[in-house]
């Protein structure tokens, strides 16, 4: 429980973009890094159902391109790592994406494949928001950006997600053509807040090389998520400097720090 003098930041303005499909949720937002993957595969239809059971606020996955051009959530550029197949994603088409067993160093999951982003999208609850962050340079085309607005609109899922890349051109590039879309900012160095994007996502050394790293952004309209594999141990951290969210490899772990879960 943090004391009183602790929470400084509530007596700031309240100015900043605040990720409003999130309205009425306690913050730090919980953002569970590729589903839950330290009890699931990452990145699967299970890891995504177990997060969302943990309480997770947003879910956020990887996006990738089949040979086909069909979206699909995976971290790599190649299915090695985390099936029990080899290549590049974008030399498979989904049929045959889905075929990998994608439960590798789990047990009990071994119908676990590669989902689309349709079916990422087909089990979410209404309250629970998504993050896809843009893993390739196709997002900077004009046609798969469109396509990609269509199928969150057509999905009903528009106003409730965050388009997140460590490369500005491609969040830039959604935005263009859909400018209403949220877009958020990824670094692992840049130690001032940037303009620009609707949320910043800092690892967390920065926000300890640069206190005001929050205060700067909120000032500026932004929203701030930390990035760090062990948010549990500075979870006081993020809730003293005011982030809007924190990104989790482990959401029922979080959850359970924070009371909430479901």
């Amino acid at each position: 429980m943090l004391k009183p003098w602790m929470r400084w930041w509530r007596l700031l303005p309240r100015n900043y973009k605040n990720m409003v499909f999130l309205t009425g949720k306690k913050k730090p937002y919980i953002m569970a890094h590729r589903g839950n993957p330290t009890v699931c595969p990452e990145n699967t239809l299970a890891s995504f159902q177990q997060a969302v059971e943990d309480g997770a606020d947003i879910i956020e996955t990887d996006l990738h391109l089949s040979k086909d051009g069909e979206f699909v959530c995976i971290h790599d550029a190649t299915v090695d790592r985390t099936t029990d197949g080899h290549g590049p994603v974008a030399d498979k088409t989904l049929e045959e994406l889905r075929k990998l067993k994608a439960g590798c160093g789990f047990e009990g999951f071994s119908r676990e494949s590669i989902p689309s982003l349709k079916e990422v999208i087909s089990i979410l609850p209404a309250d629970v928001a998504l993050a896809l962050e843009l893993k390739i340079d196709g997002f900077l085309e004009e046609e798969i950006c469109g396509r990609l607005v269509d199928l969150l609109k057509e999905s009903r899922i528009l106003e409730r997600t965050l388009i997140i890349s460590f490369s500005l051109p491609r969040t830039q590039a959604m935005k263009a053509v859909e400018p209403g879309i949220l877009t958020g900012w990824i670094t692992l160095s840049r130690k001032r807040p940037i303009k620009g994007p609707d949320l910043l996502g800092p690892a967390w050394p920065i926000l300890m090389a640069n206190p005001l790293y929050v205060l700067w952004a909120h000032g500026q309209g932004q929203a701030v998520c930390a990035l760090d594999n062990q948010t549990d141990s500075r979870l006081w951290l993020y809730r003293f400097l005011g982030c809007d969210a924190v990104l989790t490899n482990d959401s029922g772990k979080t959850a359970r720090k924070l009371r909430r879960n479901r």
